[in-house]
């Protein structure tokens, strides 16, 4: 039985042979995904992804949406809730995973 910290599945797990011949199981702590845009799904840049970042510039962005959303669907999010406070378009022309964001441009 392994010991309860292994038990986890933070943990990945790996066969190994040992040079006696022995089967071994060796535990390694999974690697952190790279963060992705909620919209588009693109890799986010210029945010680290190891799980020992120090500091808050290095885990997001200092500007709206930062760690969130890549910029070109973060400038896409300003341009239609800005036409939204002009009148040009309804909230329903919009689509909903852009929806929610520009909910909150439009409330700051």
């Amino acid at each position: 039985m392994p010991q309860p910290r292994y038990r986890s599945r933070s943990y990945r797990r790996l066969a190994r042979v040992t040079p006696k011949k022995r089967n071994v199981t060796h535990y390694v702590r999974k690697s952190s995904a790279l963060p992705h845009c909620a919209i588009c799904g693109k890799e986010l840049n210029g945010i680290s992804s190891s799980r020992k970042a120090k500091g808050k510039t290095l885990k997001s962005n200092a500007r709206i949406f930062g760690g969130v959303l890549c910029s070109s669907c973060t400038a896409e999010v300003i341009k239609l809730a800005s036409r939204i406070e002009n009148g040009e378009m309804k909230l329903n022309d919009i689509n909903i995973k852009q929806r929610e964001y520009v909910l909150q441009m439009i409330s700051h």
